[in-house]
């Protein structure tokens, strides 16, 4: 299955969307910066450069929120707790970024999310992904991040999700605001496909970063 293709959806809704994202994400988590990263094996300015893009991406998604938090079906999955762009602000200055380093694709990327601000399936979409894929994956890498560079607290900041309580229960209330959100199975589909998308933008973030950083890139089998 290529990486932009969906299979026929059953089940709930959080069901479907694991289902129609498995593949990308393990192409996310196997992308050659992600793996460096994961190795411990980039300079500090390479992780600043991540925080750079994810600093832009969460701006544009929390800006959507904004957007959405009165929305009756989109609305129950603005969260407070979850914001990540104070700490992402922290981070960058404990990280004494400067000026941002905002990458094409990162821009590409921001520019899909700021149109969720006006559609409810594509902002559950992107909201999924990126939230509970770095709280799922954050708890590895931040710890990862100290034992690398020698980070804690600021410069680190947005691993933690400790304002949620516990991973495993914060994930199952999650999981139930989308299997009760009122969506028929064309909306459903819609919510997958833009989620698979969700993850192919972050992949060209990721491709992108390892090129800046000058980490070679596998090749096509």
């Amino acid at each position: 299955m290529t990486a932009g293709a969906t299979t026929p959806l059953t089940g709930t809704l959080s069901a479907e969307l694991r289902q129609a994202t498995y593949e990308v994400h393990e192409q996310a988590h196997r992308s050659t910066y992600m793996a460096a990263l994961l190795d411990g094996a980039l300079p500090l300015d390479a992780y600043t450069l991540l925080a750079e893009q994810y600093g832009a991406i969460y701006a544009a998604l929390e800006s959507a929120s904004d957007a959405m938090a009165d929305h009756p079906v989109a609305g129950p999955f603005v969260i407070d707790e979850l914001r990540r762009l104070p700490a992402l602000h922290d981070d960058l200055d404990a990280l004494n970024s400067g000026v941002p380093r905002i990458l094409p694709s990162t821009a590409g990327y921001v520019e899909r999310l700021h149109a969720a601000a006006s559609d409810p399936e594509r902002f559950v979409a992107h909201h999924y992904i990126r939230y509970l894929g770095d709280l799922s994956g954050g708890q590895v890498i931040g710890k990862l991040l100290t034992r690398t560079y020698g980070l804690s607290g600021a410069g680190v900041r947005f691993y933690d999700f400790s304002a949620l309580g516990a991973p495993p229960r914060f994930r199952a209330r999650y999981r139930a605001l989308l299997d009760a959100a009122p969506w028929d199975s064309a909306a459903r589909s819609r919510v997958a496909a833009e989620a698979v998308h969700g993850f192919e933008l972050n992949i060209a973030v990721l491709t992108e970063m390892a090129e800046e950083v000058g980490l070679e890139q596998p090749l096509a089998s």
